[in-house]
């Protein structure tokens, strides 16, 4: 192919995966309403350890400052909504568009790459939500108890959001590293060598990409990249690489 048709290629798999997030944004607007109810179960969480005297608001509800702000609010968690829904799809044309570079047995492991993918983006949203009490609870904390927490919806819910982007996104390094390792990049000998390195990076990549930078979120986010790393060498030597 050439270096038009190349690009030709990669705006048809765009296109494509736009409009699966599209469609899947249709579905979310059916699903705000539980779905908020389950994001914002962690902070109602918080707010009820709050002594009854000093809280701010009688129930647990969070606030917007604009008149706009309900409409960003809720296009923002349905466009969010969407890309997790069509993330098989959105997985499925990235790989074909790099399937024209790989041989006839790597093309095989189209469906365990997108799988596996799916899983483990799935499995990391889900790790970030079970450790956000922890976390709320630390840094809504952190000022002492004089302070109480009145948040606002935006930043409340892009800020879970983040961690749950943040979160799945950390936790497909081993299907990269393991692409990686298919494609000839690196091998399995150089992942071992550069364990100590590679430790030392984990560490500062869960520092700077976790929004909320507590102890916590960034423990949860390292020991499986960690563990996945040591997978990957694992997967890696078992394929031949």
């Amino acid at each position: 192919m050439s270096l038009v048709e190349h690009l030709e290629e990669l705006r048809r798999r765009l296109v494509i995966a736009t409009v699966a997030i599209a469609v899947g944004s249709i579905a979310g607007w059916f699903l705000y309403d539980p779905v908020i109810r389950l994001l914002t179960d962690p902070y109602c969480d918080y707010w009820r350890t709050v002594p009854a005297d000093v809280r701010p608001t009688q129930e647990c509800t969070l606030f917007f400052m604009g008149a706009v702000d309900p409409v960003l609010i809720k296009l923002k968690v349905v466009v969010f909504l969407g890309l997790f829904i069509a993330l098989p799809v959105v997985l499925w044309q990235l790989w074909a568009f790099v399937v024209p570079g790989l041989t006839k047995r790597e093309r095989r492991l189209a469906v365990p790459f997108v799988a596996s993918s799916v899983i483990l983006f799935a499995l990391g949203a889900f790790l970030a939500y079970v450790t956000l009490p922890k976390a709320l609870s630390f840094l809504l904390g952190f000022a002492g108890s004089e302070f109480v927490p009145l948040l606002t919806g935006d930043r409340f819910l892009s800020f879970v959001m983040l961690v749950s982007l943040a979160f799945g996104l950390s936790f497909e390094f081993p299907i990269v590293l393991i692409f990686l390792s298919l494609i000839g990049v690196v091998s399995t000998d150089a992942l071992r060598s550069w364990r100590r390195w590679a430790i030392l990076g984990i560490a500062i990549f869960a520092a700077f990409i976790t929004p909320s930078a507590d102890p916590y979120t960034m423990l949860a986010m390292m020991l499986p990249m960690m563990l996945f790393y040591e997978a990957a060498i694992i997967v890696a030597r078992l394929m031949g690489k």
